[in-house]
C-alpha cells in the first residue's frame, strides 16, 4: 500500500509525507518538529519512523523543521538535497546526514524511485519531485514562477500530481503586500497563479487519478476560487480525476492506493 498525506501547504509551511510497506519519506520540513509529530499521529504515524527527508529548497517555510528533525531522530535521518540548496541552509551547528545530488537526478530511498528535476523559483537549486512505487507514481511541482518544457514529461503518467496554485493576480494586486513583493511573486522565478495552473491543467496535464491543488497564499487566494478553477480546466474530460484542494493550515486526509 502506498500512503500520501499533504501534511502543510502554503506560504506558512510545506510538508508532505508517503510511506510504503517499509519505507516511509517526508518532503519538506516547514513546520516544527511538534507539529509534524502531532499531523503524522493523526494519521496514525510515527515520526520515528522516519526513513529519510527530500528537500526541494532551502526556503524557511520548507526546511524551518530539519535541524530539530535530525537532532532528535532515533537513528540517522538522511537528508536528501541538491548541492546548491545544501550550502544555503543554516544547520546551527549539526549538519545531517547529507546525501547531495545534481539537479536532475534519479535514485533510490528504500521502495520508491525517486526523480528530480529543475524548477523555476527564486532560490538557489530548487527541484520538483517524482517518487514511484509498486506502479504508483507520485509528482510534486509547487514554488514555481511558470510551467517550464520539461514539467508536462516529468509529470506524465502520474497517479497523484501535487501543484502548486499560489494565488489569484486580482487579489495579489490589491492586497497588502510591498510592490517589490508583489512583483517577485508573479514573477518567473515567483509562484504560479490560478490562472496559469487552470491553463497548464487544461491544456498539458494528463490523466491523473488524483490532483491536489496546494500552496494557496494565505492572503492572496481563497480555497473556493482555486477549487472553481481546477473543476473548470478538468472539465470534459473522459476520465474522472479527482480534485482536492489543500487547504492553507489543514492537512488532508491520506489517501492511500
Amino acid at each position: 500500500m502506498i500512503k500520501i498525506c499533504i501534511l502543510a501547504s502554503s506560504s506558512a509551511g510545506n510538508a508532505v509525507f508517503l510511506a510504503s510497506g517499509r519505507t516511509r519519506l517526508l518532503i519538506d520540513a516547514g513546520l516544527s518538529r511538534r507539529e509534524i509529530a502531532k499531523r503524522l499521529a493523526a494519521i496514525g504515524e510515527d515520526i520515528s519512523s522516519l526513513d529519510a527527508i527530500l528537500v526541494t529548497h532551502e526556503h524557511t517555510d520548507h526546511t524551518c523543521g530539519l535541524n530539530a528533525l535530525s537532532k532528535a531522530a532515533e537513528r540517522p535521518l538522511p537528508v536528501y538535497l541538491t548541492h546548491g540548496t545544501a550550502r544555503f541552509i543554516d544547520w546551527d551547528g549539526c549538519v545531517p546526514v547529507l546525501q547531495e545530488f545534481q539537479a536532475g537526478c534519479s535514485f533510490t530511498i528504500g521502495d520508491f524511485d525517486v526523480a528530480s528535476f529543475t524548477i523555476p523559483h527564486d532560490a538557489m537549486d530548487p527541484v520538483g519531485y517524482t517518487l514511484a512505487s509498486e506502479g504508483i507514481k507520485i509528482a510534486i511541482a509547487t514554488d514555481l514562477g511558470y510551467i517550464t518544457q520539461n514539467i508536462p514529461d516529468k509529470l506524465q503518467d502520474a497517479t497523484v500530481v501535487l501543484l502548486e496554485a499560489n494565488h489569484d493576480l486580482e487579489m495579489l494586486r490589491v492586497g497588502p503586500y510591498p510592490w517589490s513583493v508583489k512583483q517577485r511573486v508573479m514573477s518567473r522565478r515567483g509562484h504560479l497563479s490560478n490562472d496559469l495552473a487552470g491553463e497548464f491543467i487544461k491544456a498539458h496535464l494528463g490523466y491523473v487519478h488524483r490532483l491536489i491543488l496546494g500552496h494557496i497564499s494565505e492572503h492572496n487566494n481563497h480555497p473556493e476560487l482555486v477549487r472553481t478553477m481546477g473543476l473548470k480546466a478538468l472539465n470534459g474530460r473522459t476520465l474522472f480525476t479527482e480534485l482536492v484542494v489543500a487547504e492553507p493550515g489543514v492537512q488532508t486526509e491520506a489517501f492511500c492506493y
